[in-house]
């Protein structure tokens, strides 16, 4: 089951249904099935927090993605910045809701294995973000 939520901020307007069902298909495209997914939706503060909290940073981000997968089960929480994500659709001249749609696939992409920390991983990362986007472009038709 895939949830959505937010907390200090509106809810973005994403299609829940669609969305989710995107999400099992990429899952699905690296042999994993959607176990519990829950997304919430901060602002840059609340991702401070966050970050300080779990991750020791002090910097922010998009996405914190937290993994609980079991096996070839996705579990995990997403926790996402929509200020984050409007600053950097400005930043790369992206529309809000496609910058907003590859962050949600990124934390899906983390918990089938795919980094961007290392040397390479990132240019692996964002071919297998663009992937997936084109593949919601066919599923919306």
């Amino acid at each position: 089951m895939i949830t959505y939520s937010a907390e200090d901020v509106k809810m973005p307007k994403i299609r829940k249904r669609d969305t989710s069902r995107w999400i099992k298909a990429v899952a699905a495209s690296y042999g994993r099935k959607v176990g519990e997914i829950g997304y919430m939706f901060v602002n840059d503060e609340k991702m401070i927090e966050v970050n300080n909290e779990y991750l020791g940073h002090d910097y922010y981000t998009d996405i914190i993605t937290f993994d609980y997968d079991e096996g070839d089960v996705l579990n995990g929480d997403l926790v996402i910045s929509l200020d984050t994500v409007r600053t950097n659709a400005e930043l790369f001249h992206k529309s809000y809701e496609d910058e907003l749609n590859r962050v949600i696939i990124h934390g899906i992409l983390h918990l089938c294995g795919i980094n961007d920390k290392g040397p390479g991983e990132r240019e692996i990362m964002e071919a297998n973000e663009n992937k997936a986007l084109t593949l919601l472009k066919e599923m919306q038709g």
